[in-house]
């Protein structure tokens, strides 16, 4: 980290425009947008009803909202087959796929600490 005075270090933060914090993680830091996300990466290719079933505590319309907002960001590929009925299966966009190594990373921080956040 640099070694800024405190003032010009928080300052950067105040920028909305060019803050990456507000600009690029907020797309995928809500509270169900990355256990999708990696739903999605264990899996070539995953069905809405799969990743429904996976997430029990989920709501159709709040998966549904949140695969449209991952799909918009482009991390997240939407293919519906023309059948009836409609299949409709999920896949992580290559911007995703790079975005899991980073993802595997938290969520071995989160194994190791897991213990210190359980209530």
């Amino acid at each position: 980290m640099s070694a800024l005075p405190l003032q010009e270090n928080l300052e950067k933060y105040t920028h909305i425009e060019s803050c990456p914090i507000r600009n690029v993680l907020s797309h995928f830091s809500g509270k169900w947008s990355l256990l999708i996300l990696c739903i999605l990466s264990e899996n070539e290719v995953t069905r809405f009803n799969a990743i429904s079933k996976a997430i029990p505590d989920i709501s159709s319309k709040v998966l549904s909202d949140t695969l449209k907002s991952l799909e918009k960001d482009g991390l997240a590929k939407r293919h519906q087959y023309a059948e009836i009925p409609p299949r409709v299966e999920y896949s992580l966009t290559d911007l995703g796929k790079s975005l899991m190594p980073i993802v595997g990373n938290l969520i071995n921080w989160a194994l190791l600490n897991f213990d210190h956040f359980k209530r």
